[in-house]
């Protein structure tokens, strides 16, 4: 498929993983998962058309129902509402704006979907919840200085670790507690993941939003992030990572990947300046959305 992708199936081969998942298997626990992450990708596809429409955009949100109503919820929170109450999608579109609304219904997306901890990654939801908030608006930040598209750097960053929710759902009943991801032994999460399935789970998280229609470029970057040679999406979400390495919400098993090299910036022709200033702005960005992934 990609050439880091061939890389470690290479490796798959030779460690013997210990249980093997087939591209059905993958799709069918993506199509458990709620449809919150499909209409992410359909906004991001919908706003890149400038007659799109707070209608348009209020009809694909609800298509999940549950996303919906916690959209609702948020958009009649304090940080949002500015004295006045919102009583339809529609509504809180116009008012709240359309690329408001697209973070917006991010932080939704993922206060919804990674409501449980990962327990063969040991990682507690809140944890969870924050660093892919953190990253995604890193992402966001980084793509707007590097002129990327910023939708689909924020919706990486949001999504990246849905591969890992599909290995916890199969793992959790297939391997033993003593088995689960330690990053004493393993290191890193794809390492492990490896050993263990023979996949990893940027491939999964890859081959889920190849499926749900997310851009060619978007995929490609989230199967090639961790090692992200010369594809410029895939080092804006590394570079990300780093900035939610600095504000100290990286997973354990994620910080090998994230360290700050002179050739990444220069693969996008940053300097630290630039990246200090995405840092601060993911972080203004993260203290006001925060209070909304519980």
């Amino acid at each position: 498929m990609r050439a880091c992708a061939d890389e470690r199936e290479m490796l798959a081969t030779r460690i013997a993983p210990k249980l093997s998942l087939t591209r059905e298997e993958i799709l069918r626990e993506g199509q458990a998962l709620p449809a919150a992450p499909q209409v992410l990708g359909g906004l991001c596809e919908l706003l890149e058309d400038v007659n799109t429409n707070a209608y348009q955009v209020a009809e694909l949100i609800r298509m999940d129902p549950a996303l919906a109503a916690r959209v609702l919820r948020l958009s009649n929170s304090v940080m949002f509402r500015g004295g006045l109450t919102v009583s339809s999608i529609e509504e809180a579109v116009t008012r709240i704006g359309l690329a408001e609304m697209t973070r917006l219904v991010g932080t939704a997306t993922v206060a919804g979907l990674f409501d449980r901890t990962l327990v063969v990654y040991r990682i507690a939801a809140e944890k969870l919840r924050e660093s892919l908030l953190m990253h995604a608006l890193a992402s966001e930040a980084l793509a707007r200085c590097t002129n990327l598209d910023p939708r689909s750097a924020y919706a990486g960053g949001l999504l990246r670790a849905v591969g890992m929710m599909v290995l916890d759902r199969v793992a959790r009943e297939r391997i033993a507690p003593e088995e689960y991801f330690d990053a004493k032994r393993y290191g890193t999460y794809p390492d492990w993941e490896l050993s263990h399935f023979g996949v990893t789970s940027p491939e999964l998280t890859a081959i889920l939003l190849d499926e749900w229609h997310f851009p060619a470029e978007l995929v490609s970057a989230m199967d090639q992030h961790t090692q992200p040679a010369g594809n410029p999406l895939a080092l804006v979400l590394n570079l990300a990572g780093a900035v939610v390495a600095a504000h100290r919400r990286a997973l354990p098993g994620d910080t090998a990947h994230w360290v700050l090299t002179p050739e990444k910036l220069s693969g996008l022709d940053l300097d630290e300046n630039a990246l200090r200033i995405a840092c601060e702005q993911a972080r203004a960005a993260f203290e006001r959305h925060r209070e909304a992934l519980y």
